[in-house]
């Protein structure tokens, strides 16, 4: 599956912004997908995850009450909306997809990389 980030951009601190991934292919249903961020100088960090039908969702502590993931498998994207945006969240965003049974937070498990979306939240 290839997959293809957007929606970054600049905001001031408290705004809000949203993310999408698209997906090629024809089974995109099968895939797990999460969002992962880094920031400069940082190793590449877990911010949410989501299961194949969109039922499970998984956030990192940073962001739980600010980020929600969603999927719509009919359009092939997968939508991390991110409110109340800090200038710690300032990072370049990547999506990801993998096909194991379980969630996962470590971007070990994850198969298939899109490009990355840069997010600057300005103070």
């Amino acid at each position: 599956v290839q997959l293809q980030a957007s929606g970054g951009g600049l905001v001031q601190a408290g705004g809000s912004l949203r993310l999408s991934c698209a997906a090629s292919g024809r089974t995109f249903s099968t895939y797990r997908m999460g969002w992962f961020r880094q920031a400069p100088g940082k190793e590449r960090e877990f911010v949410a995850a989501i299961s194949w039908s969109g039922v499970g969702t998984y956030n990192a502590d940073s962001v739980k009450g600010r980020f929600i993931i969603s999927r719509d498998n009919a359009k092939n994207t997968v939508y991390l909306q991110m409110n109340s945006l800090k200038p710690e969240d300032t990072a370049v965003y990547y999506c990801a997809a993998h096909r194991d049974l379980e969630y996962s937070d470590n971007p070990v498990s994850y198969d298939y990389w899109g490009q990355g979306t840069q997010v600057t939240v300005s103070s």
